[in-house]
């Protein structure tokens, strides 16, 4: 008797969509109801429903499904972490139809390279990412939050405060902002 397949499927971003994994999914034998969706959640949080869900409906003799194996980790110690834990169970992990088998030292070797380039991977758009934010910010396209109030508000306010005839509250409520930005441009104002 074999077990019941389960799949898993995740995207990092909202933009992004599931549809071509849970076609993958669902190609793979795994039956619609059995597959279960992170949907804006990064590989490297370890803190998603959805895998939580896969995981413990999974039982001796189950295969987890995913697409790839950057879908369910990314990084080593996590993918090892959750392999270890599936192994313990005694549920297989098929990585896009492909089973995995920790006893075969090929196996276990081809999943720690594909948990290291999934790793890589993340590694790798992080260091992109702040180098894009790095010449931005030189060009002066990347200037961080806007301030709430313009040049012209925050020296109005600065010039009603010091008249005495406001409050900081009477100030946040006539500017529509809150206290707290009230006692950041006086500050600004101060140094």
């Amino acid at each position: 008797m074999t077990g019941l397949s389960t799949g898993y499927a995740r995207c990092s971003t909202d933009a992004q969509d599931l549809t071509a994994q849970r076609e993958i999914l669902l190609g793979l034998g795994v039956p619609e109801d059995r597959i279960y969706l992170d949907h804006g959640l990064t590989g490297t949080n370890r803190n998603r429903p959805g895998l939580d869900q896969a995981l413990a409906s999974v039982r001796a003799g189950d295969t987890l499904v995913v697409p790839k194996l950057d879908r369910l980790a990314r990084s080593v110690p996590d993918a090892r972490d959750i392999g270890d834990s599936l192994v313990a169970r005694d549920v297989r992990l098929s990585l896009g139809g492909t089973v995995y088998d920790p006893t075969d030292p090929m196996g276990k070797m081809f999943f720690n390279i594909l948990a290291t380039f999934a790793e890589f991977e993340v590694d790798l758009l992080r260091m992109r990412t702040r180098e894009g934010m790095a010449v931005a910010r030189a060009k002066g396209k990347l200037k961080g939050k806007q301030p709430k109030l313009s040049a012209r508000q925050q020296t109005h306010l600065v010039k009603e405060h010091a008249t005495g005839q406001h409050t900081i509250a009477d100030l946040a409520e006539l500017f529509s902002v809150s206290r707290a930005t009230v006692y950041r441009v006086l500050e600004r104002a101060r140094t």
